[in-house]
């Protein structure tokens, strides 16, 4: 039987292990508290998904476009931003600028990234269901809700004015093949 003061885990937690230890982990943990390296990694991994899905399908010429080309293509640009950024964030700021910044911020704001992510939402369902008109509407009107500092009135006239150009662009302008106003998705 052991006793406790030979005990391999009581070895290990030696004020010496700990310092060895703490400095090995000490450039993670700065790593771990940059936003800029945070997201420049997160944007690169998100762009090499991309560029491999889209390199599964014909890229084709660049005057006869497949349909992989523009994925890949995005793909790539988004891989080499998202190395720039966590580049950028790996050099010494000399005005110490962004040194104990935390992936989230200290008071997160929940329900505007609610409202942020629910509105594409109800945007498909709207258009869906009910045309493009509403699920403008439906999409700047939620999405603006998220906003501390907006009023309603505010949030409807944005949303109104939003869905006005939006539908006269890519209606008219555009010519989308989605219905202005539908009922219940009949056409």
């Amino acid at each position: 039987m052991l006793r406790p003061s030979s005990s391999p885990l009581r070895e290990f937690t030696s004020k010496r292990d700990a310092g060895a230890l703490r400095a090995v982990l000490a450039p993670l943990y700065w790593l771990n508290s940059r936003r800029e390296f945070s997201a420049g990694g997160l944007m690169a991994a998100l762009g090499l998904f991309i560029a491999l899905k889209g390199a599964a399908y014909r890229a084709g010429t660049l005057m006869h476009m497949g349909p992989g080309f523009l994925p890949t293509a995005l793909g790539i640009l988004l891989v080499l931003l998202g190395i720039a950024i966590a580049a950028a964030a790996l050099s010494p700021s000399s005005d110490g600028h962004g040194g104990g910044d935390h992936i989230l911020p200290e008071n997160p704001q929940w329900w505007a990234w609610f409202c942020i992510l629910m509105s594409p939402v109800l945007f498909i369902i709207f258009g869906r269901y009910f045309g493009m008109a509403p699920a403008t509407f439906a999409c700047v009107f939620i999405a603006a809700t998220g906003d501390k500092n907006a009023t309603w009135r505010g949030t409807l006239i944005l949303a109104t004015v939003v869905t006005v150009f939006g539908c006269g662009l890519f209606s008219y302008f555009l010519q989308v093949p989605m219905p202005i106003f539908t009922w219940w998705g009949a056409q």
